[in-house]
């Protein structure tokens, strides 16, 4: 391998982690100038500090040493060369291959009946460079994605249905538990996003805006995965921040303190306007002590409200400044408190440790759903046969002569 290609190819990766040469130096225990030297192909790279930057960059080693681009290779052959530590999983491959093939039928369909709506999901691709940054541009996107959306304040009630409808394949997949997800994006099949199915409702969900931020932002990658491994990567920190602020959106979480009295100052000043003597006072509000302390029952409110976990909504409260650091850690570690209170209203999915994996028909539901739209669509207008619904209404694992039925009552177009 070129060692300038080579540089580069580390270069880039670092670049698009938001990583700094000093930050990668430390983590190799190198000096710096050691790190511009390699990027810059002048100084040799061991395997052992390939195999260390591709940890950091969330690649395989091999990924910087082949000369064959991701996006050119066949998506079947792609996977294995950017996720090797997934191929000997029992059952992950047949799992993966049988989706890719789905949502390779599904692009092909698009392609036939002329919608291209992947080109219609925004890239706001950017450079990070610090944590600070990498949060204010989640919350930036966050609320303009749901300005577009037209999802304003409220809790977002399928946000896979959403992912799906935006042209994004969506589905869950049995992964390592240490994999929360994973994002393509491929001409095979466009963008997709597979979740861990073992993981709990909630915790998917989360997984679901997380991916989507990937779509968003990181969709040049190619191919990645969300794992605990780079959990401390700039573009993970973002892709976090991005889903705790779209799924709990600022107005609305203040609005949910609002409703509950909580989270307002112990003193509040008020001032009046005295029009007879044109002049002012104010006076000094103190609202009853410990009124305003936010308690375990009421982070489990919001948790509810925006159908998220008791942690990750006692998080974004800290995030939005209505809890002191030792505040959040204290509500933090009354969880099994917060989750016996969402067991009592009935609302055990949104416990994280809730044992309940996704069911055979909810890994593929948006998929499906998708895909028997377009197929129906492409019957219509007789840009399939009667044979190629059926066997795509196989492939999906539905009734085929139920899915033909459906089609034919739609009407077949006349040319």
């Amino acid at each position: 391998m070129d060692p300038v290609i080579l540089g580069n190819r580390l270069r880039g990766a670092r670049e698009r982690r938001g990583l700094s040469q000093q930050t990668v130096a430390e983590a190799l225990d190198i000096p710096r100038t050691g790190i511009t030297n390699i990027e810059a192909g002048t100084r040799s790279v061991s395997t052992v500090e390939l195999t260390q930057l591709a940890d950091l960059y969330g690649k395989p080693p091999g990924a910087f040493l082949t000369d064959v681009d991701v996006q050119t290779e066949e998506i079947s052959v792609a996977i294995p060369r950017a996720l090797p530590e997934l191929q000997h999983l029992p059952g992950f491959e047949t799992a993966v291959r049988r989706i890719l093939d789905l949502c390779r039928i599904g692009a092909d369909l698009r392609r036939q009946l002329d919608q291209h709506r992947v080109s219609a999901v925004p890239n706001y691709a950017a450079g990070i460079h610090s944590t600070t940054e990498a949060i204010r541009q989640a919350e930036i996107v966050a609320a303009e994605e749901r300005r577009r959306l037209g999802l304003g304040h409220a809790p977002v009630a399928n946000l896979a249905e959403i992912i799906s409808s935006e042209g994004i394949w969506v589905a869950a997949a049995d992964l390592p538990d240490d994999f929360s997800g994973l994002f393509l994006n491929h001409p095979d099949v466009g963008l997709a996003i597979l979740v861990n199915g073992g993981h709990s409702p909630v915790r998917r969900r989360f997984s679901h805006a997380h991916e989507y931020a990937h779509a968003l932002f990181d969709r040049e990658e190619g191919i990645s995965a969300t794992r605990r491994s780079n959990a401390s990567a700039l573009v993970e920190k973002r892709a976090n921040a991005f889903a705790a602020a779209f799924l709990m959106p600022a107005e609305g979480v203040s609005e949910q303190l609002q409703q509950l009295k909580k989270g307002y100052p112990s003193r509040l000043t008020q001032t009046i306007f005295d029009v007879a003597n044109n002049s002012m006072s104010d006076t000094e509000i103190r609202p009853p002590s410990g009124s305003q302390t936010i308690t375990y029952q009421d982070v489990a409110i919001i948790a509810k409200h925006f159908m998220v976990s008791y942690e990750a909504a006692a998080w974004r409260v800290r995030s939005l400044n209505r809890l002191s650091q030792a505040e959040a850690h204290e509500l933090v570690a009354q969880k099994n408190f917060g989750n016996l209170y969402l067991r009592l209203l009935e609302f055990s999915d949104l416990v994280d440790d809730h044992p309940n994996p996704a069911s055979a028909s909810e890994r593929e539901k948006e998929l499906q759903g998708e895909l028997i739209r377009l197929a129906t669509e492409a019957f219509r207008r007789e840009e399939i046969s009667n044979g190629k619904l059926r066997e795509i209404a196989i492939k999906i694992g539905l009734p085929s002569n139920e899915v033909i039925s459906l089609a034919r009552a739609a009407g077949r177009h006349d040319r």
